[in-house]
């Protein structure tokens, strides 16, 4: 059986530690062979820059205003139409309203002197948001998929400036 560092392989574990004993045997290799690879390249570059990671933090922003973007959405459907009868106005028109929403009997079918007419809806739903933000004084504006309401969350970054190198002929 192998033996890893003083543990002793057995039964159903035997092939997995066998796999991280030659994993961490092949890393370590690798990590060799790399370091010493490097070497030369480095010393061969004169003129190396090195660049830092960035300095990032989380901060808050207070906002000024939220202009929500729209989509317009139309859906047409078909209704009928049937002329009005003088006994079907007014106070009668509510009752029977009111009768046929409390009764269990399916909506009645339309008569025959009824036609059918094109009814367009329009529906709008936000899609977006137009933001105003202040941060340290100064005004942003940003366009998000959701309201943030009276706080924005920002990601401040300082990179400095560093100018390209003047080449010398």
């Amino acid at each position: 059986m192998p033996t890893t560092a003083g543990i002793q392989a057995s039964g159903l574990f035997a092939p997995y530690t066998e796999c991280v004993r030659l994993l961490t045997a092949l890393l370590s290799t690798a990590a060799l062979a790399l370091g010493t690879a490097s070497v030369p390249a480095a010393a061969q570059e004169t003129a190396t820059t090195v660049l830092q990671p960035e300095n990032v933090r989380m901060d808050f922003a207070q906002v000024m205003r939220v202009q929500p973007i729209y989509q317009v959405l139309r859906a047409t459907r078909m209704e009928p139409r049937c002329p009005e009868d003088d006994d079907n106005k007014g106070l009668a028109k509510i009752v029977g309203a009111v009768k046929g929403a409390m009764s269990r009997q399916p909506d009645p079918k339309p008569d025959a002197n009824c036609e059918m007419v094109p009814v367009v809806r329009e529906f709008r739903r936000p899609i977006a948001y137009d933001v105003d933000y202040v941060y340290r004084g100064t005004k942003y504006r940003s366009r998000l998929p959701y309201d943030p309401g009276n706080r924005l969350r920002v990601r401040v970054s300082v990179v400095p400036y560093i100018p390209p190198r003047e080449e010398k002929p």
